[in-house]
């Protein structure tokens, strides 16, 4: 069975600013004549990778709610250049929006068990994902996403 991770979503206000950051990174890289690759850069290893890596996501948590999830491709450990150990999630280029899940602020990732995981967002939910991301905020503010 999968294992998801969830990360802060830390300098991005809206699931649209996180596309936005995705796609400009790639297209960075395709100039670069590097691979159209997509990753986040964390401290700490996960010890349940072959759980993590066999359909696992990464669950973003956007301004307080859990908003959107990145399929865990593959986990690269390596040593930056000051020598300190640290890992690539790689992830897949598909930013999946789920439903609206609030969460308090933490450090780091944390694992997220399947059945704690919020669904995605459906064709039935669809308005959602056109609605303004200023609306959704106040929606979710007041406890009504």
């Amino acid at each position: 069975m999968a294992l998801n991770l969830l990360k802060l979503c830390v300098g991005c206000d809206s699931v649209e600013d996180l596309e936005e950051w995705i796609a400009f990174r790639l297209d960075e890289r395709r100039r670069a004549g590097e691979p159209a690759e997509h990753w986040h850069t964390t401290r700490m290893v996960p010890t349940r990778g072959a759980e993590v890596t066999d359909g696992g996501s990464l669950y973003w948590v956007i301004k307080g709610s859990v908003q959107c999830r990145q399929l865990i491709t593959e986990i690269r450990p390596f040593t930056d250049d000051e020598g300190i150990g640290r890992c690539r999630l790689m992830l897949g280029l598909e930013v999946v929006r789920t439903d609206w899940q609030p969460r308090r602020a933490f450090q780091g990732w944390r694992y997220l068990k399947p059945s704690d995981a919020p669904a995605d967002i459906g064709k039935s939910k669809a308005g959602l994902v056109e609605m303004p991301p200023k609306l959704k905020r106040e929606l979710a503010d007041l406890g009504l996403l």
